[in-house]
């Protein structure tokens, strides 16, 4: 009984190996060819086939944006990023390789026109010697003759019209490829930049959480405060103390060092109000000003476009570095605070050389602060006294 337990063992593990041979067998079978269909993919299938994935990781992405807001989700969402501005590159990698070719082609093109064209030229110009009426009337033995030597001529001097039409279109095409294929080169740079930018913030996401789940939560949290407490100050719910007049460049306060309520460290949230509706601020602050656009990802590198192009002065003084701009920011399409809000109303600067805040416009000085969930939020509002705006100065002392 032993010793035939023993031999049906050994026939199940002959079956067992037989069957996992046949099986990596035909697994080897399969993959080559679909490895050599890829291989000998048209441009244009490879076009198609990058253009099909961009769409399904666009909609992974939308998906994954739906979900809860955790620390796991926006790794995964961040990595999605990184994974769909890849397949970008590829397609536009792709895009100016098929120009090039386009491009290629037009230059043979236009070589073989331009001799065609100088032949023509040369043999044209021994014709018309001969091409004139009474010269073409007296060479020819009959009427007949002269008729067809006429309407010969004329052909001769159509096809030279086409032949240059052709070239001129041609060179037209040339210069139009060249051109795109320019723009698509400039594309390719800004997707790199923005691939290095993503990968970047994921970095720097796990660096301030610490991997933790529990530190990612409590800065969500934060962010949610300040958001209801801004929200709060701009519809005029901050319990506020009038101080008086003041003029335009007059010290009304002091950026906070540090980490204060709601805030992860020194700067100035300004804000631009009319009737409770936020402006860009950038619609009013001058432009010329010395800078530094840190509102992007890594230490400091450009995210949002720095454009004042108003006549106010700034509120603090320059050097001024710039770490959010207004409206559907960088931050906001990049980061974990797309899971909080999706439009910035305001701009969050800092100052290089002082702390100081200063009223941007002549007008009333109010001081206040609103107490939310977590801390007491203190800022400053001017009422300016030549518009119906107000000006807000948030993470501030004074």
């Amino acid at each position: 009984m032993g010793f035939r337990k023993i031999h049906l063992n050994r026939i199940l593990l002959v079956v067992f190996t037989s069957f996992a041979i046949a099986l990596l067998s035909f697994s080897q079978v399969i993959d080559p060819p679909l490895t050599l269909a890829l291989e000998n993919e048209s441009p244009d299938q490879k076009l198609e086939r990058i253009r099909k994935q961009i769409e399904e990781a666009q909609k992974l992405l939308d998906q994954t944006k739906l979900r809860k807001v955790t620390l796991q989700n926006e790794i995964v969402y961040q990595d999605q990023q990184i994974q769909l501005t890849t397949l970008k590159i590829q397609e536009t990698e792709e895009e100016i390789t098929a120009l090039t070719g386009q491009i290629s082609r037009l230059e043979n093109a236009l070589t073989d026109l331009s001799e065609i064209f100088t032949q023509r030229v040369v043999e044209t110009y021994k014709i018309k010697r001969l091409g004139d009426s009474l010269t073409l009337l007296i060479s020819s033995s009959n009427v007949s003759d002269f008729i067809s030597r006429f309407y010969y001529l004329q052909k001769i001097a159509q096809q030279d019209r086409n032949t240059l039409i052709q070239m001129q279109t041609t060179q037209t095409n040339y210069e139009g490829q060249r051109e795109k294929r320019e723009e698509l080169r400039k594309k390719l740079e800004g997707q790199k930049t923005q691939l290095a930018a993503q990968k970047i913030q994921k970095q720097n996401l796990l660096e301030v959480t610490k991997n933790d789940e529990k530190r990612f939560q409590q800065m969500l949290s934060a962010a949610r405060a300040e958001l209801e407490a801004i929200q709060a100050i701009i519809a005029g719910r901050g319990k506020e103390t009038e101080v008086g007049k003041v003029s335009a460049g007059q010290r009304i306060a002091s950026m906070i060092p540090g980490t204060s309520c709601n805030s992860s460290g020194t700067h100035l949230h300004f804000i631009v109000s009319q009737n409770g509706a936020t402006q860009n601020p950038f619609g009013h602050l001058r432009g010329g000003i010395d800078y530094e656009n840190c509102s992007g990802s890594g230490a400091c590198s450009e995210g949002d476009p720095f454009n004042p192009s108003g006549f106010w002065d700034w509120p603090i003084s320059p050097k001024i570095r710039f770490f959010q701009g207004y409206g559907s920011t960088w931050a906001v399409t990049n980061t974990w605070v797309g899971g909080i809000y999706k439009f910035h109303n305001g701009i969050d600067v800092n100052s290089a050389s002082s702390s100081e805040v200063r009223a941007v416009r002549s007008g009333t000085l109010y001081r206040g602060s609103y107490a939310g969930s977590s801390c007491s939020l203190r800022y400053v509002r001017v009422d300016h006294e030549d518009s119906d705006l107000d000006t807000f100065y948030l993470h501030v002392d004074y």
